[in-house]
């Protein structure tokens, strides 16, 4: 079976033969996109969060009959030079170790404050409280989450 997917703004043609295969290995396998990172399959991690029509979800848990017609976007399509404020925030403060976990985070937190009603800096962090982060970096990451936020403020 052919699908049309969009993803980083550029419309994707992938074949599969299950319509129910995870966003994340279409992401990843099919579009060659490595930046999204698979944790636990099941929802849990947030290592493999993308953007749908600018929603932060978890790809894993995301069948590919279902992005046909929306917007995907991955850390990859986020900034084109990496210059995006999360990610700069998230430079700045020295937030990764490993770094695994990093593009779930930063997605999770760039879909929160370009919403509608832009999130503060506690609902950012309960959101990042449902991601796992093995190297435990959560005070340099609270401190990047502060930096965006006050950023989206000015």
């Amino acid at each position: 079976m052919k699908f049309a997917i969009t993803v980083n703004g550029r419309a994707q043609p992938v074949e599969s033969g299950d319509p129910d295969v995870p966003l994340l290995w279409v992401l990843r396998d099919a579009l060659g996109l490595t930046g999204t990172k698979f944790g636990c399959g099941a929802g849990v991690c947030g290592a493999c969060t993308v953007h749908v029509d600018g929603k932060a979800m978890r790809s894993c848990q995301v069948p590919l009959q279902a992005a046909v017609g929306r917007r995907i976007t991955t850390i990859e399509g986020l900034s084109p030079d990496g210059r995006h404020p999360c990610q700069l925030a998230w430079l700045a403060e020295d937030v990764a170790q490993c770094g695994y976990c990093q593009p779930g985070m930063i997605m999770t937190t760039a879909a929160l404050v370009a919403g509608a009603k832009p999130a503060g800096q506690e609902q950012v962090e309960a959101a990042l409280a449902e991601h796992i982060c093995r190297c435990g970096t959560y005070g340099r990451m609270q401190k990047a989450v502060a930096r965006v936020v006050a950023g989206a403020k000015s």
